[in-house]
Order: C-alpha cells, then sequence, then structure tokens
C-alpha cells in the first residue's frame, strides 16, 4: 500500500476485508510523533461487531485498530480482521 496520510481516514467507515462486515467510522488516528509513523485507527460509532473482536481500547475506552492490519484505502477503509487482534 503506497503512503497515506492520517487526515485521508478520517470519517471513513472501516470495513472487514473478510467478511465485508461494519465495525465503524475513522474518528482520529495515533502516530510516533518523530517519524509520522500511523500506529492506530481510532473508531468512533462502533457497531456490535466491534464486540466480537479482542480489539485493544485506549485509556479512554476508545477503540484501537492497528494501522498494520489496513489493507486499502479508497472510499472505506478496508482492514483485515487477523491482523486486528
Amino acid at each position: 500500500m503506497e503512503n497515506v496520510k492520517g487526515k485521508e481516514l478520517m470519517g471513513k467507515i472501516l470495513v472487514s476485508d473478510e467478511t465485508g462486515r461494519k465495525f465503524g467510522v475513522v474518528g482520529d488516528v495515533s502516530f510516533i510523533t518523530e517519524s509520522g509513523e500511523l500506529m492506530n485507527v481510532v473508531l468512533v460509532d462502533p457497531t456490535k461487531y466491534v464486540g466480537e473482536l479482542n480489539i485493544q481500547e485506549d485509556e479512554r475506552g476508545r477503540f484501537l485498530v492497528p494501522f498494520s492490519a489496513v489493507k486499502a484505502v479508497g472510499e472505506f477503509v478496508i482492514v483485515s480482521e487477523k491482523d486486528i487482534v
């Protein structure tokens, strides 16, 4: 995947590559300040499917999806479920 800027992800729906299930909306991203490397996608408006996965939460209770699970960015952010956990 080519380089993606965090702001390009904001407001897009996060969708599973394997099942097509929607997990929520990208509300924010976390990154390493020094390098700008994206670390996690922060979900807002999570769907019921998020509860079925063992997704990490931050100190504010927001769900974090590792950026390494992102496979494609277009109209949606496509992620691999097996890479989330």
